[in-house]
């Protein structure tokens, strides 16, 4: 079978600004703890949820041996070697 493949890269840098008199790590990165727990679940789950909303389109995580607390790569494949699924109207 023949293949192709896009790259397309979103980054994210996650910054915190702290008042001249912070000593470093007082907080021990609540911060980063807080991107961790609640906001990078719920991206990632409305990306899978935005993508399931295109027929054809499938996507899945593939894990390429870095920490998933620095990467994630979200792997989206189309196979045109099926046909396309009937849309459902009601």
């Amino acid at each position: 079978m023949y293949q192709e493949e896009k790259t397309f890269a979103l980054h994210f840098t996650l910054e915190a600004s702290f008042p001249d008199d912070y000593a470093g790590d007082e907080d021990e990165r609540k911060w980063v703890g807080e991107w961790e727990a609640r906001i990078k679940p719920q991206l990632i789950k409305s990306v899978f949820e935005s993508i399931r909303q295109h027929g054809g389109w499938a996507s899945h995580i593939r894990n390429r041996g870095a920490s998933p607390a620095d990467e994630i790569e979200i792997v989206i494949t189309r196979d045109f070697s099926k046909p396309l699924p009937l849309p459902f109207e009601r």
